[in-house]
């Protein structure tokens, strides 16, 4: 595993990302898995509800936003925190699972259906975040690639509790335009909607999954799955470990892949909550954004897997 680790056994926050000499844990347990449990290929496949939950859910935020258009700067905030920010995070993560092609069989209609789930978001970015989040699968921890790990730009300035709070709050940002600049690709209601976005992807409860999914706590684990009573909200992408060893799976039968093969999951470090895991990421001094693995390019990691 190289450097894992070494910093943050000394109690220092690390100045270089953690670098792994072996490809990512998930193609060789997913083999595994699947030659011990071969009926979790029945897992695989469309949500069928998918379109009727992300309907309802766009319905709703417009409809509020249309209902608090003439309302003041401190009620539109508060609802926006308190109520708005799960929605439009919902439909952040149904955006997450359209990406994967789990609403329909045929690509193009999860993609127009991600285009509609965008809408309530205010900043368009379904199309884009398709192309690079199937390449953080492929190429989970991959130098130059996976754009999901922070810039050295980000891991140089974010190194004490008052930048990693601020990170915290402005992470969604961070998250969205970090492509834009380290990987650029050929480009494929008001307020309220915007403050659901903003509000609800920083320094919020539902948010913490950005940085509970692969910031890594335990220094030879670089994926961490979240059990809690926000999966109810999130599309089950607290399931992390469970989503990236079978993306072919829906959120809604994620929970399966863990009750079939426990002995898979349950020695692994986990999480409860995603609150805490935003205090732990602000507080321990040893973590920050250069805890992440990385590794560099190989012809294995460069393969196609079958079951993606």
């Amino acid at each position: 595993m190289g450097n894992v680790g070494a910093e943050a056994e000394e109690g220092v926050m690390a100045k270089d990302f953690f670098w792994s000499y072996t490809d990512e844990p998930h193609a060789s347990r997913r083999k595994q898995i699947l030659a011990k449990y071969p009926q979790i290929r029945d897992l695989f496949g469309p949500d069928p509800l998918a379109f009727v939950k992300i309907a309802c859910v766009v319905s709703l935020q417009l409809w509020t936003a249309t209902i608090l258009h003439d309302s003041g700067w401190l009620k539109i905030l508060m609802v926006a925190y308190f109520f708005g920010s799960f929605l439009n995070h919902n439909l952040f993560l149904a955006i997450h699972e359209l990406s994967h092609n789990l609403a329909f069989s045929t690509p193009v209609y999860n993609r127009w259906l991600g285009i509609f789930a965008n809408l309530p978001i205010g900043v368009p970015m379904s199309v884009t975040f398709q192309k690079y989040h199937l390449e953080h699968h492929r190429f989970q921890g991959v130098d130059g690639i996976d754009m999901d790990i922070p810039s050295h730009t980000e891991g140089h300035v974010v190194t004490n509790i008052l930048a990693k709070s601020i990170w915290v709050v402005l992470q969604l940002f961070f998250y969205a335009f970090r492509p834009l600049f380290l990987n650029p690709k050929p480009r494929d209601f008001g307020s309220y909607l915007i403050l659901s976005t903003f509000v609800g992807g920083g320094m919020h409860p539902m948010a913490g999954h950005f940085i509970s999914e692969h910031y890594v706590f335990n220094p030879h684990q670089e994926t961490y799955s979240y059990y809690g009573p926000l999966n109810l909200m999130t599309w089950s992408v607290g399931y992390h470990n469970e989503h990236h060893d079978f993306p072919r799976i829906p959120g809604n039968k994620l929970h399966k892949v863990k009750e079939i093969a426990p002995e898979y999951y349950d020695d692994i470090s986990s999480y409860k909550s995603w609150s805490q895991v935003i205090y732990m990421y602000i507080m321990d001094r040893t973590v920050g954004p250069y805890s992440r693995m990385k590794r560099k390019a190989s012809k294995s990691s460069t393969t196609t897997k079958k079951d993606e």
